[in-house]
């Protein structure tokens, strides 16, 4: 019997690994030896980062709604304990979004919570 080699498909594989290493520096992009371990590792890095990333801006809506309330006399915590118990739903990406682009009505926010 004789032996096939599968060319085709060993050549296929490479370059779907080369394919996702195309902007890597210096051997990793072009040598399947080190674009396989650079690869492995860069689905890890995007895996973590991606839960990073929520953290991150989490913090920054933090950040920007208590700059914005600081104005009417509240502070962070204090407002979004009067949201809550006031049932007001509007999560922490729409009221940072709100007091950054629209003062108006996240002043209104803000006066209704208030009371």
């Amino acid at each position: 019997m004789t032996r096939i080699k599968g060319g085709l498909l060993h050549a296929k594989r490479r370059r779907g690994i080369l394919k996702h290493t195309r902007g890597f520096r210096w051997g990793r992009k072009s040598k399947i030896k080190l674009a396989k371990p650079a690869k492995m590792k860069a689905g890890q890095y995007a895996f973590n980062d991606r839960k990073i990333k929520k953290r991150t801006n989490r913090g920054i809506w933090n950040i920007k709604i208590n700059a914005a309330v600081r104005e009417y006399g509240l502070s962070y915590s204090r407002f979004i304990d009067a949201l809550k118990k006031n049932n007001v739903a509007i999560d922490r990406k729409i009221l940072a979004n709100l007091a950054e682009n629209h003062k108006a009505i996240f002043a209104k926010v803000v006066e209704s919570v208030k009371k």
